[in-house]
């Protein structure tokens, strides 16, 4: 009685969905033709597009994904 039922998601899978549709969306974008070396590294920088590449066709899970672009951005 006190719960409704919605057919949404809650925030945090709504959260979670997101990072891992960035996470596939950065492996397949063109890098940039200088690495600015910032920290955290940019999404377009060739290192974190490569890296997030690699890890996109060794183990496509979404968890997995959004921890390399976390440890590639890091690095």
């Amino acid at each position: 009685m006190g719960k409704h039922k919605s057919g949404g998601k809650s925030a945090t899978a709504k959260s979670r969905d997101k990072k891992a549709r960035k996470a596939r969306k950065v492996a397949g974008l063109t890098p940039k033709k200088k690495c600015c070396k910032s920290s955290p590294r940019c999404l377009r920088c060739p290192v974190v597009v490569h890296r997030m590449q690699k890890a996109a066709t060794h183990d496509p899970s979404d968890k997995k994904l959004v921890k390399a672009l976390k440890k590639a951005r890091a690095a």
